[in-house]
């Protein structure tokens, strides 16, 4: 799969309002999984497959979303540089940079809209829901298509993913999104060990776990389509 990329960078405002567009897309999109998941008897339905690993590991430590999301996202970022082969501390900090907005906003969105969501106790509310949920994986998957493009900073999941499609597998967005999984699969685990229970996995998690790389790539050449993938650096093969 040949994926464009553009030479010329656009300007630094133009990406600064891509960044903020995606983050507060990919933020409002976890956010709708974890809320709708949580708000549905029994939990059947679940979240995106990176937010269901780190919740579940948050939970079973004891740590808020806001402290999960940052610390494992650093620890991910560590990972990467080791795959790209070099410590550029220029992209770390870009990770950084991003994971705190990010977190905030994870945590100021599950705030406003869980006390808001009502229990799901028929059928048509439970629909809904799924579909809500289904939603929040779809924007996920347009926010990372946005982000990965402009390649300003990223966040160290989707910097993960973006370096395995590049380096490993051709461009494929897809095959890169489910080998990035192994890192949350390994959180899950060890959450199940720590407290005997898989929490936020279901229905929607199946889904992401399917079709958020496919939306991705579908991003790439529906979502602002001029926008090319820019000063792509994953190391050498």
């Amino acid at each position: 799969m040949t994926v464009e990329q553009d030479d010329t960078k656009i300007s630094m405002s133009q990406s600064i309002m891509y960044f903020v567009l995606s983050l507060v897309i990919n933020a409002l999109g976890n956010v709708l999984t974890i809320v709708t998941s949580a708000h549905v008897h029994p939990g059947f339905l679940g979240s995106a497959y990176w937010t269901a690993a780190q919740t579940n590991l948050g939970n079973a430590l004891g740590v808020n979303l806001f402290w999960t999301f940052l610390v494992f996202g650093m620890l991910v970022s560590l990972l990467n540089a080791a795959l790209v082969g070099k410590f550029n501390l220029k992209r770390i900090l870009g990770n950084l940079i991003f994971m705190v907005p990010f977190s905030v906003l994870i945590q100021v969105f599950a705030d406003f809209f869980n006390p808001l969501m009502p229990e799901a106790t028929t059928w048509p509310m439970i629909t809904l829901y799924i579909i809500v949920n289904f939603f929040g994986v779809f924007c996920i998957g347009i926010a990372i298509s946005i982000y990965q493009r402009v390649n300003l900073v990223l966040h160290p999941a989707d910097d993960l993913m973006q370096i395995l499609r590049f380096k490993y597998c051709n461009g494929n967005a897809g095959v890169a999104m489910w080998m990035s999984y192994i890192p949350p699969t390994i959180m899950a685990i060890v959450a199940f060990f720590i407290n005997h229970k898989f929490q936020n996995f279901g229905l929607g998690t199946v889904f992401a776990f399917l079709f958020q790389g496919g939306i991705t790539g579908w991003g790439d050449t529906h979502i602002f389509p001029n926008l090319k993938h820019q000063r792509l650096e994953v190391g050498d093969n």
